[in-house]
């Protein structure tokens, strides 16, 4: 229902007790037919700007017609935490038997704040989405709000084993919504417990709590080390850690690394982003990776279709998996595209979960421009399965070697992640 005089008149078309009217009777009206309402209060905080006397009595005409829960809608997003503390203080006095609800939008990107300061005011039920996904900018982004409430404000949510969950879900909703999970997103992101500092990265093994807020694993997330030029030995060590305890105990195995990783580098390889890439890496030259096929040859066949809706590349994928060979031909809109559908169809026989894999980002970057069309490129692609998402690199002067090595790694990352 409308809380606005202003929307009323100009967008209704009524005047302000015709406005009270359709409130009552339509509450009134699902009352009657057995259902609970919770009224949501449209462009409530803009009216009560505007005439709050007014948008008091709409929330009281809902409140006698029956109403369960008076939600305040900041239908426009532009509130802020201040003005909605104030706002929702007013409301949860005025109606001290009711709930009081909110409902935000993300227009000035203060949903989850104004969220916070609501419950604080008193407002004890909240509206949102996971991820934020919503009209224009968003709602208030439950992924982020409601560990927020949970680890830093007392409040008990959910279960604790379901907010270790999360990470896994918004990964998991992303895939549902065919959206991009960003890795900034705060607890859910890949980088939300990121480290690429040498200093940050000593400082996070020594004791993790003096550069994360919280521990990754109350949201289901990991701690990750970035390699760069500023990471420095102890990132390595901490990645090789990860990966084999064992190992990164032996300085003389970190250095093997750091050695190897610096030749790679040279080669135009950069493993900051890449993580799945790296671990590959550490896994190849210490003898632990298992052969899960050998790539036998590929050729691709490339023409300039103009058939309507024809496919302009063929791949022929031939591998060998425990001495048995599979050869795959495959279609694709391009030569990388053809490649990676004739890779993980070859594949499917053996290993059946590749099935539920496909790539959500592909990026080139051009290593050494002053090489013209003989510059090498950097390929870096990001794969999900539904559940986590990794990102590989592959690095040549041809652009679609340096895809299939990137693709073969993905590939790859998963089989020894589904065999861990």
């Amino acid at each position: 229902g409308m809380c606005s005089a202003f929307q009323a008149q100009s967008v209704l078309l009524a005047t302000q007790e015709e406005n009270l009217r359709m409130i009552r009777d339509t509450v009134g009206y699902l009352v009657a037919k057995g259902k609970r309402v919770f009224f949501d209060a449209e462009h409530f905080f803009d009216g009560y700007a505007e005439d709050e006397g007014y948008a008091l009595e709409c929330l009281a005409a809902a409140k006698e017609a029956g109403s369960e829960v008076l939600v305040l809608c900041d239908t426009n997003g532009g509130g802020t935490p201040e003005r909605v503390s104030e706002i929702v203080a007013a409301a949860v006095a005025r109606f001290p038997d009711t709930k009081i609800g909110t409902h935000f939008h993300n227009d000035a990107g203060l949903a989850v704040a104004n969220a916070l300061a609501a419950v604080k005011a008193g407002a004890n039920d909240v509206q949102g989405t996971f991820l934020g996904i919503g009209e224009r900018c968003g709602n208030t982004n439950l992924s982020t709000l409601v560990p927020t409430l949970q680890l830093k404000c007392g409040y008990e949510v959910v279960k604790t084993e379901s907010l270790a969950l999360f990470t896994r879900t918004a990964y998991h909703m992303a895939e549902i919504c065919n959206l991009v999970l960003p890795n900034g997103s705060p607890y859910v992101g890949a980088s939300a417990f990121s480290h690429k500092g040498g200093m940050h990265i000593d400082g996070v093994v020594k004791t993790p709590r003096a550069f994360e807020h919280v521990s990754p694993d109350a949201v289901g997330n990991v701690r990750r080390f970035l390699l760069s030029e500023v990471a420095g030995r102890s990132a390595v060590a901490a990645r090789l850690r990860k990966i084999d305890e064992t190992l990164a105990n032996d300085e003389k195995n970190v250095d093997r690394l750091v050695a190897c990783l610096k030749r790679k580098e040279y080669e135009g390889y950069q493993y900051e982003s890449a993580s799945a890439s790296f671990e590959l890496l550490a896994l190849r030259e210490f003898g632990l990776m298992k052969d899960f096929f050998t790539l036998l040859s590929y050729k691709i066949i490339g023409e300039r279709s103009l058939e309507a809706g024809r496919r302009s590349s063929l791949a022929v994928v031939k591998i060998s998996v425990d001495g048995k060979e599979e050869l795959c031909a495959a279609e694709g809109d391009g030569p990388v595209h053809a490649l990676d559908i004739s890779l993980r169809n070859a594949l499917a026989k053996f290993y059946p979960s590749l099935s539920k894999t496909h790539l959500v980002d592909y990026k080139v970057r051009v290593i050494s421009p002053e090489d013209a069309t003989a510059s090498k490129v950097r390929v870096i692609i990001d794969t999900t399965d539904g559940d986590s998402q990794w990102t590989t690199a592959g690095v040549s002067a041809d652009i679609i070697d340096a895809s299939f090595k990137a693709i073969t790694d993905s590939v790859i990352y998963c089989l020894c992640k589904e065999k861990r």
